[in-house]
């Protein structure tokens, strides 16, 4: 049972937070522990290892020195830092020379955590079939091209405005139908609800009924990302910009250019 589980190395010099973190996730997933790099990279040659999840404060070598030679020895992995300090050099450093998913901070929440990391595996998952439908396309050709192109169809018709559940006197009906009537513009969109509500699903669906379906849908949780930042992954960065900028980065602006992008929790932001 527990093999069958996403593999998630934690690595942190302090025992206590090792233990918490493993008390936490360890029904969610099959958690290994070190409290060195040394150790971590150990276990990362020997075990399947989906999401490493690492202290950026730890002796001899920081997270974000670990986390650079597991992007290049294993790229696959998911990166993550969790840490009790918000120095923007720290976290401009895990997003270019890492390629970290997520900077988590100390104290976390079981719930965030476990979020994130649950996120995390399904990015693992999608990008694991996503290698494996590239590889097909190169030996298969056509064929999993129509295959690939079926599962798109499967997809827009799952999220598809008219396959939305709603009750026949539901208020989402009269939502819906305004959606589909701004799907076919080209203008700006905001969603309010509770969180939990489905916005993500309306901005899906109505990315899906507009003439941009074929192109690019990008989401962002403006949230979840610290405000000095923010900027830098909506609209991205020239090498050398600022300290830390290492390297080019397109922004999400950019990734959309075409589609769609939905920027989650906007509220959030200041």
């Amino acid at each position: 049972m527990t093999s069958e589980l996403p593999g998630v190395l934690v690595v942190d010099d302090e025992l206590r937070s090792q233990e918490a973190l493993h008390r936490t996730l360890e029904e969610d997933f099959n958690v290994f522990t070190a409290s060195s790099a040394a150790e971590a990279a150990e276990i990362m040659a020997r075990e399947w290892i989906q999401i490493v999840l690492c202290d950026q404060r730890m002796p001899g070598v920081s997270g974000v020195q670990f986390l650079r030679e597991v992007r290049d020895k294993w790229p696959d992995a998911v990166r993550i830092i969790i840490s009790g300090y918000t120095e923007s050099e720290d976290i401009i450093a895990g997003i270019n020379e890492a390629g970290i998913y997520q900077y988590l901070l100390k104290p976390w929440q079981p719930e965030q955590l476990l979020l994130t990391l649950r996120g995390a595996a399904e990015i693992y998952r999608l990008q694991t079939e996503n290698q494996r439908l590239s590889l097909d396309l190169k030996v298969t050709g056509p064929v999993m091209r129509q295959r690939v192109a079926s599962k798109r169809q499967v997809i827009e018709r799952k999220f598809a405005l008219d396959t939305l559940l709603r009750a026949p006197d539901s208020p989402m009906n009269a939502v819906c139908e305004l959606l589909c009537k701004v799907a076919r513009l080209d203008v700006p969109v905001l969603l309010t609800g509770e969180s939990g509500t489905g916005k993500e699903l309306l901005a899906r669906a109505l990315h899906l009924a507009s003439p941009r379906r074929s192109e690019p849908f990008v989401t962002e949780n403006c949230g979840a990302v610290p405000d000095q930042l923010l900027e830098s992954e909506l609209f991205g960065y020239k090498r050398g910009a600022f300290t830390g900028a290492y390297e080019d980065r397109v922004g999400l602006f950019k990734q959309a250019d075409g589609g769609s992008i939905f920027l989650d929790e906007i509220g959030e932001t200041t």
